[in-house]
């Protein structure tokens, strides 16, 4: 039975048990900000054991992507050394939403084990917490389960908590006895060691209480469930090996880079963990890059970056000495798209990724494992075992070499690394990195409105087919989240109707504006946002009188910002139709920003556009402007649509039931928004900007309609301006400023020329107001130059007449800025270095500098302090006496 097997069992078993079989999330945790990545099939549940969401279903499954690569997950550096740890694993899970709980878990997670899996019951074993009877009986009556295979063990194995408040409750692990010889001691046993004779195999989670900040756990009004099983693990014991990368998830890949490189898995320790390390890294970097993370020196990206940097150096270690993981990745395409097909959607795209890094790094790789092994040799002759953490992070700030290139080929000698040292170095990196993170860069509305969200309050938004509605306020709350009775003149607010024509942000399109009325008030709407899909919040500030719950309300949307917005928006999925056919099918949104003003929009490419291409979009999306598509809205299953061609939006959760919106013969999407009827109420399109926001993510900005109209006429003035100045026709513009251009260099040459001949007689004349200074030739003075480097041909020309002595010329180079040259001749080294004297002479004009021990050079910001600057000087020479 190989995993893909296993996996569509357990996936049809759930199914035929009433189970909605729901497909993975992506590796991003869009939902939780708190999350690096997806570690757990629970992750896009959240929401729902929060009682934040309500989903059509009460009972699901899934087979989801996870990552664990940090935080309290961090299996980085025991991969490939065990049998176990891996970053990429699929975990297989069924849940419950306060359906069933302990005893149909337990039946449903035996059953399918020892019936549909075929394990022997008699090498299965069962823990539970130690004050749980209930599951303990539960196992005996349900399962069957003797009682003497049945281990009690404490809150750190067998409590499980969401955080420190939240849904919380004991569980229960199932373990597989993988036999004597895999023992670690005499004393080997189920919650004894960590060895692998009793392996766990499934745990099953029961969510029963609610965790107080006082510490108290009360029990919920609808117990969950949730569990866990790893599809690698549980493919070793069913095909019989010990060792996850046995299975024929890994062997293929094992394979593989063992015939590139011309060995042989089972062969040695080392070449052992280099293959392994590939052929999970591997996996890892095709889902990554498949759920559009690219490498970069931040967040998410810097964790694929060191992903591929590790294995390409496993990779050096078995004599592959050019880019390889790129093929690689190729092949966990092969073997997995079939259950997840964005691997293969996305493959050529991943390839090209996958080698520019593979090459780039390969350039410095060889330089940087030179002065390691140099150090390496150095600290041995000192009898030393400790690389200092001041080279790790000069080998990562230099080479981009991660601590565990460094931490590998340390062990391999014996040695280790002070992580400590390198962690105080990395300070500064730290703090950048904590400043640009985001989460996962959705905005914390559930938390916001929990309470509305936990009162189950919902709204109906009708905002589809109408801009005006009546409807009746349900809740109203303060600026500050708090139910309030009321809303008066001057004050601010949140307000909930049943049903609301407004559109609430989410999607990437902003929240509608308006306005509303009431009997005995009246308020603007500043914002409309989404905290869930069934709930709207009107942001609002009461104009007059006041605005009370349970009234009836008249909404009013502002028609001019929706039309704009819906310009926008329709152009949106236009320009993300043009540039698939002008770039390619690895184009995809990951990301926008769709107001009445303008729209933005993220997509992954690795190069900048050319003008060429800029062009060809532009057209592409006008053409379908004018050809005036009429647009088709219909609601329909998930499933069907995307059977359509529909594109579903990296990121986005749908529902069972979803909108498709279709320009005929141009694009099919997915998308919640409003839109236009018709392509040509666009007017037109033009693209304001394209530029790069990350590594492999590119960003255009753009204008449609009236806002494009402006655009065109903007530059149209400014044309015309510029056509006056130049007494030129609109063809002769660039001509005449390339001509202009030419002649202001020709003249900036001629005025270096001019002052260098000019500095050249002042250097004759600087010679004379040269001290003598406790035996040395000090000339000390302020000059006038138009730049540094025409102060640095002055000190050249001095310094060739002067053949012994200290020069230090000083100038005001613009701006109030100060530029200062200094020279020592070779005579006077022993005594003078340039960069010492020059220190304390740029200190008196507010700056710093350096350079070599014949010449230096320093800026500062306060000129008023050249005096006290050539003083100084004149000071250090006498002193030194």
């Amino acid at each position: 039975m190989n995993a893909a097997e296993i996996r569509r069992r357990f996936l049809e078993y759930f199914k035929r048990q009433g189970h909605a079989i729901v497909p993975s999330s992506p590796l991003i945790p869009r939902d939780d900000p708190s999350l690096l990545f997806t570690n757990a099939g629970m992750v896009q549940f959240k929401k729902t054991f929060l009682a934040q969401e309500k989903r059509p279903y009460v009972k699901a499954a899934s087979s989801q992507k996870c990552l664990r690569v940090g935080g309290k997950h961090n299996d980085l550096e025991n991969v490939g050394r065990t049998a176990r740890h891996h970053t990429f694993f699929e975990m297989l899970g069924n849940f419950s939403f306060g359906d069933y709980f302990k005893a149909e878990a337990i039946s449903l997670a035996w059953e399918f084990l020892t019936r549909d899996l075929g394990l022997d019951k008699s090498r299965l074993y069962v823990t539970v917490y130690r004050d749980d009877d209930e599951a303990f009986d539960l196992w005996r009556k349900v399962a069957g389960v003797e009682a003497g295979r049945i281990f009690r063990l404490g809150e750190k194995d067998n409590f499980w908590s969401m955080g420190d408040t939240g849904p919380c409750g004991p569980c229960s692990e199932i373990h597989f006895d993988q036999g004597p010889d895999m023992a670690c001691g005499p004393d080997c046993g189920v919650g004894k060691c960590d060895c692998d004779r009793f392996l766990e195999v499934w745990n099953l989670v029961f969510m029963q209480y609610d965790q107080t900040e006082s510490g108290q756990r009360v029990p919920l009004p609808r117990p969950s469930i949730d569990t866990g099983m790893g599809l690698e693990r549980v493919t070793a014991v069913v095909q019989g090996v010990r060792s996850n990368y046995e299975t024929d998830l890994f062997m293929p890949l094992i394979d593989f880079v063992a015939a590139r490189s011309d060995t042989a898995y089972k062969r040695g320790r080392e070449t052992d963990t280099a293959l392994q390390v590939i052929a999970d890294h591997s996996r890892a970097i095709a889902f990554l890059i498949a759920d559009q993370v690219l490498p970069s020196n931040e967040g998410r990206g810097y964790v694929l970056r060191r992903l591929i940097r590790r294995a390409f150096r496993f990779g050096r270690l078995l004599g592959l000495t050019e880019a390889f993981l790129f093929e690689t990745v190729r092949e966990v395409s092969g073997l997995m798209a079939g259950a997840y097909p964005e691997l293969e959607d996305n493959l050529e795209f991943t390839v090209r990724v996958v080698r520019e890094e593979e090459e780039r790094f390969s350039q410095t790789l060889d330089k940087g494992l030179a002065i390691l092994e140099e150090e390496m040799d150095a600290l041995a002759g000192e009898n030393s075992k400790v690389i200092s953490g001041d080279l790790a992070f000069k080998l990562y700030d230099t080479f981009g070499f991660p601590l565990d290139i460094v931490n590998d080929v340390a062990e391999r000698r014996g040695m280790s690394v002070d992580e400590a040292g390198f962690r105080r170095c990395m300070d500064e990196q730290k703090k950048r990195a904590k400043k640009a993170w985001k989460g996962s860069g959705e905005k914390d509305l559930a938390g916001r409105f929990e309470s509305l969200l936990k009162a189950g309050v919902r709204t109906i938004f009708s905002g589809y087919d109408a801009t005006q509605g009546r409807s009746v306020v349900k809740s109203l709350l303060d600026d500050q989240g708090a139910y309030s009775r009321r809303l008066v003149q001057g004050q601010g607010g949140w307000l909930v109707a049943e049903e609301t024509p407004f559109y609430g942000e989410s999607g990437g399109q902003t929240g509608d504006v308006g306005g509303l009325e009431t009997m005995t008030g009246s308020a603007e709407v500043l914002d409309t946002l989404k905290p869930s899909p069934e709930l709207t919040v009107h942001k609002i500030f009461v104009n007059e009188g006041e605005v009370l719950p349970d009234q009836e309300v008249r909404l009013s949307v502002d028609v001019e910002a929706r039309l704009a917005t819906a310009r926008n928006h329709t152009c949106t999925h236009l320009l993300h139709a043009a540039l698939r056919r002008v770039l390619g099918g690895h184009v995809k949104q990951s990301g926008s920003l769709v107001g009445p003003d303008r729209l933005r929009f993220d997509f992954t490419h690795i190069a900048p556009l050319t003008p060429e291409e800029i062009a060809r979009v532009e057209e592409e999306v006008n053409r379908a402007i004018i050809e005036n598509h009429g647009l088709r809205n219909s609601v329909l299953p998930y499933e069907e649509a995307v059977a359509k061609g529909a594109m579903a939006l990296f990121g986005e959760k749908y529902a069972d039931q979803v909108r498709m919106v279709e320009v005929p013969g141009v694009s099919v999407e997915l998308c919640g928004g409003t839109h236009l009827s018709a392509t040509g109420q666009a007017g037109s399109f033009v693209i304001l900007s394209e530029s790069g926001i990350a590594a492999g993510v590119r960003r255009i900005e753009a204008a449609t309609g009236w806002n494009a109209l402006a655009h065109f006429q903007s530059r149209s003035r400014r044309l015309d301006e510029a056509m006056a100045a130049l007494k030129s026709g609109p063809d002769q513009v660039a001509e005449k400023i390339r001509g202009l251009q030419a002649q202001n260099k020709d003249l900036a040459r001629e005025a270096e020329r001019l002052s260098a001949k000019l500095a050249g007689g002042a250097g004759q004349d600087l010679l004379s107001r040269a001290e003598d200074i406790a035996g040395v030739k000090v000339l000390a003075a302020k000059v006038e130059a138009p730049s540094v480097k025409a102060l640095r041909e002055q000190v050249d020309g001095l310094r060739s007449r002067l053949a012994s002595g200290i020069i230090c010329l000083l100038a005001e180079t613009g701006q109030g800025k100060v530029s200062v040259i200094l020279s020592v001749s070779k005579d006077l080294l022993s005594r003078f270095t340039a960069p010492a004297l020059i220190k304390d002479v740029a200190a008196e004009v507010n700056g710093g500098g350096g350079g070599r021990p014949d010449l230096a050079q320093a800026g500062g910001t306060d000129p008023a302090g050249a005096d006290r600057a050539l003083d100084r000087l004149r000071q250090g020479v006498a002193a030194a006496k």
